[in-house]
């Protein structure tokens, strides 16, 4: 049976991964190594392979590896990934591909073969994505992440969760590509050039959204935004218009989960801040052919508008230089102090009908002895939903809430349904339950609780990007921008 198995994973490389007939035997022989087998019992048939991922063919292979005392179940992964690696592309020959289709077919066509054979490779986890619950509410999509622990350490991101022996330095260095140590055999990437330096696109293994990827500098070196940024991101959308891109605020509280390695987010799908409208539009003089809008968004957002990529480059960086040192203790901003530097900006990017589209959020990692998360991040009252950093993605208006709260939500709505009390194991969620009952005004069925209860995880996702707000008020925003010479 292990040898049956192994024989329908060839099949289906040379079907989904450009197997070569050629190297049929010499792929067979590495799976054999790999798994400490020094014999090979062929088959009379070849099975053949329908599957568009590996998911089913390589669950059958572990099940009867681990049944058979190869390696133990939770050693699973390593091996799927070695085995995998065996069957795929090397590093060259995917960027090969990716190059002759870009010339040939345009950079959507090239980006969406490298996204489905990072799939078709089992890098890209798409089937345990595929489960994640995901669902609209009160203008924002929340997902609940049952792939991935929650990440509530901040402190990790200034390591880039960095190996004891230092190689590679963090867990996005391009030298993890191959690299065994962790998992990272069907890693590939594809090298892009942004600024004239060099850096690579990669996609994430557990995205949170459509051809979610990052952009990420070969060189080692910390996040960091500066008037280049804009000219990198601009770049990037230059030659992949069909995807958005942004940068964390570079740092911790604000910033993402790898603070200690610059990269930039993006991927195929539009966000919905980026589809918010405008509460006031305001212009400048010096730049005739460019709006600055004050998006109307929970958070603190300005978006600039224009067809000139220069006069948004300058734009930002304005503002940034502005942001960054700027001070109001009557609203809690201090940009720097004894604990360092507390201001930033998370800058994201999409080309539209009107042109490009630079999105500027504002943020602040402060704390304070009421507030010792972040004075603006996620108040303590909805940590129970959510308390990790509150980053550029969520700040977009994808909430990814963690893979704990399908069990207890389904636990309280369970509750509610049976016209019960909260129990002591779910008592940390009275304020939602509270809510949702208010909001069914006696209405027990079941399905119409689950309903009110994915509105209530819209509102409370949306308070917390309130929460987020440097400024409560839209015209406070306006004022910053007045400083800079926009008016109404």
């Amino acid at each position: 049976m292990i040898y049956s198995a192994i024989d329908a994973l060839l099949r289906y490389a040379e079907k989904n991964l450009y197997l070569s007939q050629k190297d049929v035997d010499y792929a067979r022989n590495g799976i054999l190594e790999l798994l400490g087998l020094d014999a090979y019992l062929s088959k009379m048939s070849i099975p053949n392979v329908d599957d568009q991922t590996p998911e089913r063919l390589l669950d059958e292979l572990t099940a009867e590896c681990v049944s058979k005392g190869l390696f133990q179940p939770e050693q699973a992964e390593y091996y799927r990934d070695g085995i995998m690696a065996q069957l795929m592309l090397s590093p060259k020959d995917v960027q090969a591909i990716f190059n002759a289709k870009l010339d040939d077919v345009g950079s959507e066509a090239a980006l969406h073969w490298f996204y489905n054979y990072c799939v078709k490779s089992d890098y890209v986890k798409k089937a345990a994505l595929d489960k994640n619950p995901r669902f609209d509410s009160q203008g924002l999509v929340v997902t609940i992440n049952k792939a991935k622990p929650e990440f509530r350490d901040p402190k990790k991101a200034v390591s880039g969760n960095s190996t004891k022996s230092g190689y590679p330095k963090c867990n996005i260095c391009h030298e993890n590509e191959g690299f065994a140590g962790r998992s990272k055999r069907t890693l590939r990437t594809i090298d892009i050039t942004l600024g004239g330096q060099r850096w690579f696109w990669q996609y994430s293994p557990y995205g949170y959204f459509n051809q979610h990827g990052i952009a990420v500098n070969y060189k080692h070196t910390p996040m960091y935004i500066d008037r280049g940024t804009f000219t990198r991101l601009m770049d990037f959308v230059d030659q992949f218009p069909c995807y958005f891109i942004g940068c964390n605020a570079p740092l911790e509280r604000i910033g993402g989960s790898v603070l200690a390695h610059d990269h930039y987010q993006g991927g195929g799908e539009i966000l919905p801040m980026h589809k918010a409208g405008a509460v006031y539009a305001l212009k400048n003089g010096r730049y005739p052919n460019a709006t600055v809008e004050v998006v109307d968004w929970a958070g603190t957002v300005v978006r600039i508008v224009s067809s000139a990529r220069a006069d948004i480059e300058e734009i930002g960086e304005s503002i940034r230089a502005k942001w960054v040192s700027y001070e109001n203790h009557s609203l809690g901003i201090v940009p720097e102090d004894e604990k360092g530097i507390h201001n930033a900006i998370s800058p994201t990017v999409v080309k539209t009908k009107r042109g490009y589209e630079m999105s500027i959020i504002l943020r602040s990692n402060i704390t304070s002895d009421e507030y010792p998360d972040g004075v603006f991040h996620a108040h303590p009252e909805f940590h129970i939903i959510k308390k990790e950093s509150i980053g550029l993605i969520e700040a977009q208006g994808l909430f990814i809430l963690p893979g704990r709260l399908e069990k207890q939500l389904y636990g309280v709505e369970k509750l509610i349904s049976d016209g019960k009390p909260l129990t002591e194991e779910l008592k940390d969620f009275e304020l939602v339950y509270n809510e949702v009952v208010d909001g069914l005004n006696g209405e027990r069925d079941f399905d119409k609780v689950q309903a009110a209860m994915r509105l209530e995880l819209g509102s409370i996702c949306n308070r917390i990007l309130e929460n987020t707000a440097v400024f409560k008020d839209k015209l406070q925003t306006v004022a910053f921008m007045q400083d800079l010479g926009w008016a109404l």
